[in-house]
């Protein structure tokens, strides 16, 4: 039995030598018949601030936590258990500093028939850890409460465009926890149509690591209503520069979208006033207007303008014959051939029109697309001659608008030629003088229509 108990002190000994050149905390206490530490290594001692290993033999392994509390907790899970695997507490050092330790012990007995408990343990100095853990939990809180504080939707979704982080304004918009969002994806919140526009996006960030910045969106909510958004989306990156995932802000803006909205109505009701004075001076001209309208709408949405654009072409239409209120009656509805000079006049309704609204700031060219909406490609247009790519994409289309309408409706001083005519016009003048590309989706729609004129038709409920 001594040689047993000699074998197993030299062993504790050497283990206690070898672990204090490596920075390892040991300890053996003896916790019954009576508590008091049977050794300690100076690693312990430095930890701690004690000047020896003496000073901390003379306490016990109680007074060496912060909280008695924690104390009684530790030793209860190491008697119920017979071991206790990194756990963390808070140490006093001598100087009444705190320091967090992990101590990993177990619960020993004797080997004789006197019967002692023995606890055999390690600790680790973990104060930096835990330091760096508090500052990042707090960094963490705070992220956390300025993201739940926008008054913006704000995500963050993986490789796989799942929802991984939202916060709480965008939980609330579904009436739902953050946490039981976690996971899922947008075909589990919108229509599938709507969920595969946005798929659409993330992955095109996802693959090109190019961001979408104030993509104005309508989303269709929980209650069937619609709202108007704005999303700025940008790809997440780990440490090599990789795109791992996106996060996105959306902000609501239907209230400023439909202020937006009701100003529009006013200019739009503004410019049904006028059009009811040119209705009242020339009918013809204020139904041309409308059909070519249209006709440009039409040919706009198959070009998959956005409806801001189409909706600027539009009003281009609308006001496109508006400088002719300046030309008198009797020439504009001449029934006879027009001499040199009257066809001048009337030629000269669009720098008329070009010269009222020039002035005006649009966010679409609006002037100019009236103004060229007479040139041709081959440059034999008027008022200025353009030609090629001086022609704006705008205007090409009024221009063949224009054309379809006028040669489809009778004019005062000639009865309508049709639509066969007018389409034979397009196709003999496609890359001529009008662009191919949308006489050929002209004519696409006219098909789609059963070759009928759909202006006239739909004109009675513009």
């Amino acid at each position: 039995m001594k040689t047993k108990k000699s074998k197993r002190k030299d062993k504790f000994y050497i283990e206690f030598s070898t672990a204090d050149r490596l920075g390892i905390c040991l300890f053996r206490y003896q916790l019954y018949p009576k508590e008091k530490f049977l050794a300690v290594n100076p690693a312990l001692t430095k930890i701690l601030r004690y000047d020896s290993e003496k000073e901390i033999h003379d306490l016990t392994v109680r007074s060496l936590f912060k909280e008695a509390k924690e104390a009684g907790n530790f030793l209860r899970i190491l008697k119920n258990e017979k071991i206790v695997r990194f756990h963390e507490a808070k140490f006093k050092t001598k100087d009444k500093k705190d320091v967090w330790v992990a101590i990993t012990a177990y619960l020993r007995e004797s080997d004789n028939s006197r019967k002692h408990l023995y606890i055999e343990g390690m600790l680790e100095d973990i104060t930096r850890h835990k330091e760096l853990e508090e500052k990042f939990t707090f960094e963490k809180e705070l992220f956390q409460n300025l993201l739940d504080n926008l008054p913006d939707a704000v995500y963050f979704k993986d490789d796989k465009n799942r929802l991984v982080r939202v916060n709480k304004f965008y939980a609330r918009g579904f009436k739902m926890k953050p946490e039981d969002i976690i996971g899922k994806t947008d075909f589990h919140f919108f229509p599938e149509d709507q969920a595969q526009k946005m798929f659409d996006d993330d992955t095109h960030i996802l693959k090109t690591g190019n961001p979408i910045i104030g993509k104005i969106e309508r989303t269709l909510l929980p209650n069937k209503t619609y709202n108007c958004v704005t999303t700025t989306k940008i790809p997440v990156r780990n440490k090599n520069g990789d795109v791992i995932g996106t996060m996105g802000i959306t902000r609501d803006i239907t209230v400023y979208d439909q202020l937006e909205r009701n100003r529009l109505d006013m200019v739009m009701s503004s410019l049904k006033v006028l059009d009811r004075v040119l209705e009242i001076r020339d009918p013809y001209t204020f139904g041309h207007t409308r059909r070519v309208s249209i006709i440009a709408e039409k040919i706009a949405q198959e070009m998959g303008w956005d409806e801001n654009k189409i909706l600027s072409l539009k009003m281009s239409a609308e006001l496109h014959d508006i400088g002719k209120i300046l030309i008198p009656l009797e020439i504009l509805n001449k029934p006879g051939k027009l001499s040199d000079l009257e066809i001048k006049m009337i030629q000269e309704h669009v720098k008329k029109c070009y010269d009222m609204l020039k002035t005006h700031d649009f966010p679409y060219p609006m002037p100019e697309a009236i103004y060229q909406h007479h040139e041709r490609l081959d440059g034999k247009g008027y008022p200025r001659g353009l030609s090629g790519d001086s022609v704006i994409p705008e205007a090409r289309i009024l221009a063949i608008s224009d054309v379809l309408e006028a040669m489809t409706f009778h004019r005062p001083y000639r009865a309508a030629l049709g639509l066969k005519k007018a389409v034979q016009e397009l196709k003999d003048n496609s890359g001529i003088k009008y662009d191919h590309n949308i006489v050929n989706l002209a004519l696409k729609i006219i098909n789609e229509n059963n070759f009928q004129p759909f202006w006239m038709k739909e004109n009675a409920a513009y």
